[in-house]
């Protein structure tokens, strides 16, 4: 009996561990991303909208639905609406009417958007990401990239309102 209650305070403390770690590396990338972009004038969240709206699936189309970019980031559609309002006044995203049905609304980047993900984002991401990144091999990056995506799985089947 002692043995599993040393094992389960161990497990728990590891638990603990892990999951406040991963809680200060999201600050830390929030806080250190927003600097890397403060010549841009972009967060870390509008940088998550805008590279999601420049994959090239989005890009060949009218845009994405704010229901599926919500599915896509993970977020609220009440949490992304101030956050569109936003890079839609700067002119970076426009709302566009789907050619399929009238009702649905679209989201795309506009020129502008798209200048500034191709010039000065794309580049000081990049130096963003070397610098987060140094020390890690391929193979370290392709562990992380598993090991996180369990982990999603994982906290997604905890989520009720999830729908994957």
């Amino acid at each position: 009996m002692n043995k599993k209650k040393d094992r389960s305070t161990l497990a728990a403390s590891l638990d603990n561990r892990l999951f406040f770690r991963l809680y200060q590396s999201a600050n830390m990338m929030h806080k250190t991303g927003t600097r890397a972009l403060e010549q841009s004038h972009i967060t870390t969240q509008q940088w998550a909208i805008i590279g999601a709206l420049s994959r090239t699936r989005v890009e060949s189309s009218n845009g994405i639905a704010v229901s599926d970019l919500a599915a896509f980031l993970m977020v609220s559609r009440q949490n992304l609406t101030g956050l569109l309002s936003r890079l839609e006044s700067r002119n970076l995203i426009e709302r566009t009417v789907s050619s399929e049905d009238s009702r649905r609304r679209l989201i795309r980047l506009t020129e502008a958007g798209q200048k500034l993900w191709q010039t000065d984002m794309s580049q000081n991401i990049g130096s963003y990401y070397d610098t987060a990144l140094e020390g890690f091999s391929t193979t370290d990056k392709i562990h992380v990239i598993h090991y996180l995506d369990k982990l999603l799985e994982n906290l997604s089947a905890l989520d009720p309102d999830d729908k994957s």
